[in-house]
């Protein structure tokens, strides 16, 4: 009966674990990595200028106004383009005044400018651009 107590007692407790050394299969190596990425963007940019309100000069010597308004009123302007209507407020040139000069037979200088609303300027771009990428890793390692 002891040798049967003893051979459970055995058959129950834990036995030493055992390992086995791992020895590698090499001595040195590397590891080469290389991505390539190419990538197209094409844009194209449209940027339309418009002048809101409107400005008239006049400068000159030996001249002065006859007859119209030196504060001429306003009318309604309107435009039409690429299906959008825009309003403005633009000089009602039928109230502007009339010059005439002083001295008739002298000298004189004259400059009347008006500049109404309306689209000033148009800049379209089109540009394509082509991005190239080249990645290489190398690790290099050994034991």
């Amino acid at each position: 009966m002891r040798t049967k107590l003893l051979l459970v007692l055995t058959l129950l407790s834990p036995l030493p674990a055992q390992s086995v050394p791992v020895v590698p299969n090499f001595s040195q190596g590397s590891m080469t990595s290389r991505t390539e990425q190419k990538t197209k963007v094409s844009e194209v940019i449209l940027s339309t200028d418009y002048a809101t309100g409107w400005q008239y000069t006049v400068t000159g010597t030996n001249v002065q106004p006859t007859g119209g308004s030196l504060t001429p009123g306003t009318e309604d302007i309107t435009h039409k383009i690429d299906g959008q209507t825009y309003k403005w407020k633009g000089l009602n040139l039928n109230q502007k005044p009339n010059w005439s000069i002083v001295t008739p037979g002298g000298g004189f200088q004259f400059s009347e400018s008006y500049s109404g609303p309306g689209l000033s300027n148009v800049t379209q771009v089109i540009r394509d651009t082509e991005i190239e990428s080249i990645t290489e890793t190398t690790s290099v390692f050994q034991q």
